[in-house]
C-alpha cells in the first residue's frame, strides 16, 4: 500500500464534478492507503467550523468514511482554509498538523507544508497572510455573523484573482532560497508541498547531497494525487 498526498482541491459548489471526484476518491483508492495527507486548500473558501453549508457536510462524510475504514487522514491548513479547526476535523475523523511538520515517509524524513510561506518574493500576499493568521484577527472574524463572513470570503476570492492576474508568475512561485532554508532548518532531504499548482518532482543537490522537492497538483479540472511507497514515488491523476 502507498501513502497518498493531495492538495489544492478548492472544493466548491461551482465545480460539482470535482466534488464528486473527491467523494469517489475517498470511497475508493483512499480506503486502501496506508494514510492520506491533505496539504491545504481542501475548500475554495472556509469561514469557520460553524458553517452549515451542505458541501462542508458532504466532505466531512466522505473523509469520515475513509477514517472509519481504518485509514489515518492528516490535514494541514492552506491559504484558503486556515480557519478549519478541531470541531470540523473531529467530524471528519482527521488529525490536524502544523504547517511545516516533518514525517517519516517510508523511512525518509520528509518536510510537508502547504507551500505559501515559500513564496517569499510575493510580499503583498505574505503581508495578508500575517494578518489573517493572527489569533486576534481570527477570533474577531469568527465572532462575526456567518453571512458577513461568507461575503468577506467572496470578496477575498475576487481580490485573490485580481492579484494573481496582475502579478508576475515568477513572483508567485517558491523561492529557491526559501526552499533550501526550510529543508536545512528541518534537517531533511525531501519536501512535499502544494499551493503553486505546478505539479512536478524536482531532484537537485542541497549542500552537496541529493535532495527532492515534490509539488502537488491542483484539482480545478481533474484530480492530482501523489503516491509514495518504499519502491516508488508517483505523481499523477486519480486511479481509474
Amino acid at each position: 500500500m502507498a501513502t497518498l498526498f493531495v492538495s489544492d482541491l478548492h472544493l466548491d459548489d461551482a465545480r460539482p464534478h470535482i466534488v464528486a471526484d473527491f467523494e469517489r476518491f475517498c470511497a475508493g483508492e483512499a480506503r486502501k492507503a496506508d494514510a492520506l495527507y491533505v496539504l491545504g486548500d481542501l475548500f475554495e473558501a472556509y469561514v469557520g467550523d460553524d458553517d452549515d453549508a451542505p458541501l462542508n457536510a458532504r466532505i466531512a462524510d466522505a473523509l469520515r468514511g475513509t477514517t472509519d475504514a481504518g485509514v489515518p487522514v492528516r490535514y494541514l491548513a492552506g491559504n484558503r482554509d486556515f480557519l478549519l479547526g478541531e470541531d470540523y476535523a473531529s467530524r471528519c475523523g482527521m488529525e490536524l498538523l502544523s504547517d511545516g511538520s516533518v514525517i517519516d515517509l517510508c523511512g525518509t524524513p520528509t518536510l510537508i507544508l502547504h507551500g505559501d510561506v515559500l513564496c517569499t518574493d510575493d510580499t503583498a500576499y505574505l503581508e495578508f497572510r500575517r494578518q489573517v493568521r493572527d489569533p486576534g484577527w481570527q477570533a474577531a472574524f469568527l465572532a462575526r455573523p456567518l453571512a458577513e463572513r461568507r461575503a468577506f470570503a467572496a470578496q477575498a476570492r475576487d481580490a485573490s484573482r485580481a492579484h494573481t492576474s496582475s502579478t508576475n508568475m515568477a513572483i508567485m512561485d517558491v523561492s529557491a532560497a526559501a526552499v533550501e532554508g526550510a529543508m536545512r532548518n528541518a534537517g531533511v532531504a525531501r519536501m512535499i508541498h502544494g499551493h503553486t499548482h505546478r505539479p512536478a518532482i524536482h531532484d537537485f543537490m542541497l549542500d552537496g547531497a541529493p535532495a527532492q522537492r515534490i509539488v502537488l497538483g491542483d484539482w480545478y479540472e481533474q484530480g492530482s494525487v501523489l503516491r509514495v511507497d518504499r519502491d516508488a514515488v508517483e505523481l499523477r491523476g486519480l486511479a481509474t
